[in-house]
């Protein structure tokens, strides 16, 4: 298959996985135990933060001292009952688990999240396309998160670092898209200077064209490698 775009990163949480009301129910049960409210809007204004990001600025909302022992044990509750809840019943669509094979085929994929690698695994894991992927990037302390496009970079540096190793060329970011369910996500992969499709899992379609995105699509499931093809080619 001849094409322009010679990658694919996936954002992990509401792409992969749709499960960003699953998170917001258990760091809503999870905050509420230690005194600190968490409203639907505070929730999705804090898209694209990882996990510290998200707890410290929970608890500055409400002005309550957060030491690194509190913060790491309400990140590792959220992440047990987090689990808990997806065990029995996988939020991964088969269609979309289908379409990251058929893309496997075709084109270097990788995930390019601000979740913990931990929780990545897991949850690829459980759906069975753990080796689809090249490359994972997930939260770093040396990592700015979205919309900062620090993680995207590193995503195509360890790509091409993969690439060289293989005695291929490597990319630009020209060649590579972007799939996210959010505005930060959106704006970290056009600031890496790549194309970005934008999957209406957990905002609206007006959110995402506001915040740049190349194609806006309700549903994954429906795609397949020639869609992309056409529409990047």
């Amino acid at each position: 298959m001849s094409k322009s775009v010679q990658a694919i990163f996936f954002d992990f949480n509401g792409v992969i996985i749709n499960d960003e009301r699953i998170h917001l129910k258990a760091y809503r049960e999870i905050l509420t135990g230690e005194g600190v409210e968490l409203s639907d809007a505070d929730y999705f204004a804090s898209l694209g933060m990882d996990d510290v990001a998200f707890v410290r600025a929970a608890f500055a909302r409400v002005n309550k001292p957060l030491t690194d022992e509190l913060m790491r044990g309400v990140i590792e509750r959220e992440h047990a009952m987090h689990r808990e809840m997806i065990n029995d019943n996988l939020p991964v669509a088969s269609g979309v688990i289908a379409f990251i094979r058929e893309l496997a085929r075709h084109y270097d994929l990788g995930i390019v999240s601000m979740a913990e690698r931990s929780e990545i695994d897991y949850v690829l894991n459980l759906a069975g396309i753990r080796e689809q992927f090249s490359i994972v990037v997930s939260a770093a302390i040396d990592l700015n998160h979205k919309p900062a496009p620090d993680c995207y970079e590193r995503a195509l540096s360890l790509l091409n670092s993969r690439r060289r190793a293989d005695r291929r060329l490597p990319l630009l970011a020209s060649e590579c898209v972007v799939i996210e369910d959010a505005p930060p996500g959106i704006k970290a992969g056009r600031g890496a200077g790549m194309k970005t499709i934008g999957v209406t899992t957990t905002v609206a379609e007006k959110a995402l064209r506001d915040a740049g995105a190349d194609i806006v699509t309700s549903n994954l499931s429906d795609w397949n490698a020639d869609a992309v093809h056409h529409l990047f080619s």
